[in-house]
């Protein structure tokens, strides 16, 4: 009985402690919007002060404006050189999250940028409900493979600020074990949650309005001597005129693409993933039944009615790594002057398992190729001879 008072009176502390450091919160940025507003204003008026200066020709007024101008700038440098009050480091939270949707946007390096939507289901003690989030990761290229939509991911995120989210890439095994185990609804739309701007449109408007009657002061209590009057210069624009059509995407696919050009073999590093990208914004999905690429043409064919485990997803494939399989496959299988070689991806031939590349070398000996997975590992050596005797 003791020991569940006692856990009571913490969590109401916990909880009173939470709505004080909430309240001082709020306090400190109506403060800070309050010192912006002030800022503007006197900036406001020391720029129209030293515009004045110069047309009435008053080296007071101008030497006020500018003095005013510099006295901003040093406290900005004074407060930006001041070091900030240690912080709390902030609390996070492990959970699982649902893959909705996933892009990877460029592949320069080994870990590429991948643009990922989840649904993110906090434990139940967190009481709160499963949302949606838009985060950004880079991934190894090794480990692209293992995310795919609708797979489930370990995360962590802050309770404070749900939209800071990250993917553990290195789970514990319980975390791993439960990973496997576990089944999330998608979150609605509704849900989805995003890191808000950095200041209110309405402290914005204040600003603005505070630097412009600064300097309308200046200006008024100068107006007898100013000569000229500045009129209000209309000015028109015109609205631009957009289009959109609906386009409807047929049952089946199939589109190819020829690059072209100095250096326009697709081996160049970061080629085959930019005419990946090309070859999928124009038939609308990553989805896709089979790649093939040579030496200048790559062709994608797709099928709506499949689904995701017997398709592969154009961006989570290993480009950066193909390269290396075509010169293996062309210096190691007996080929000694290759004419052509091509790469098909096809799904994997069970659910769960990756897509198969394989790499097909055609020369003078005849023909020869290799198999590897989805993280271009070597799995089979087909040299001349034994290509045809295998199939």
């Amino acid at each position: 009985m003791g020991a569940t008072g006692q856990g009571s009176a913490e969590q109401d502390a916990a909880e009173v402690n939470k709505q004080a450091v909430r309240g001082r919160s709020v306090v400190g940025g109506v403060l800070a919007g309050l010192r912006l507003t002030v800022t503007s204003g006197v900036a406001g008026a020391a720029i129209a002060a030293l515009v004045v200066g110069v047309i009435l020709e008053r080296v007071p007024v101008f030497l006020s404006g500018g003095g005013a101008l510099i006295l901003l700038v040093l406290v900005g440098f004074v407060a930006g050189r001041r070091s900030p009050e240690p912080a709390d480091p902030p609390v996070t939270r492990t959970a699982l999250a649902r893959i909705e949707d996933l892009r990877a946007t460029s592949g320069e390096s080994a870990d590429v940028p991948v643009d990922f939507r989840l649904t993110v289901a906090p434990e139940p003690e967190d009481e709160r409900s499963a949302y949606r989030v838009d985060i950004d990761e880079r991934i190894n290229l090794v480990d692209l493979p293992v995310y795919r939509p609708r797979s489930i991911a370990v995360v962590e995120y802050r309770p404070d600020e749900p939209w800071e989210v990250r993917i553990v890439t290195r789970p514990t095994p319980e975390w791993s074990r439960r990973a496997e185990e576990a089944e999330i609804d998608s979150a609605p739309e509704s849900t989805l949650v995003e890191k808000p701007g950095p200041s209110e449109g309405s402290w914005c408007v204040l600003m603005l309005i505070m630097f412009l009657a600064g300097a309308a002061t200046v200006v008024l209590l100068f107006r007898g001597e100013l000569f000229a009057s500045d009129g209000d210069a209309g000015a028109s624009s015109k609205q631009p005129s957009g289009t959109s059509s609906a386009a409807s995407s047929s049952r089946t696919f199939t589109t190819s693409t020829t690059v072209s050009g100095p250096s326009s073999s697709l081996l160049v590093l970061g080629r085959m993933r930019e005419t990946a990208a090309e070859l999928e914004a124009r038939v609308g999905t990553a989805d896709v039944t089979a790649i093939l690429i040579e030496e200048r043409r790559m062709e994608i064919r797709g099928d709506s009615a499949r689904p995701p485990g017997e398709t592969v997803h154009l961006q989570m494939l290993p480009y950066e790594l193909f390269p290396a399989l075509v010169h293996e496959a062309r210096t190691t299988l007996g080929v000694r002057a290759p004419k052509s070689w091509r790469i098909d991806v096809t799904p994997g031939p069970s659910t769960g398992v990756g897509p198969r590349v394989r790499v097909t070398v055609t020369g003078k000996e005849g023909t020869a190729h290799l198999d590897a997975d989805a993280t271009a590992r070597i799995l089979d050596r087909r040299p001349v001879g034994e290509a045809a005797e295998k199939g």
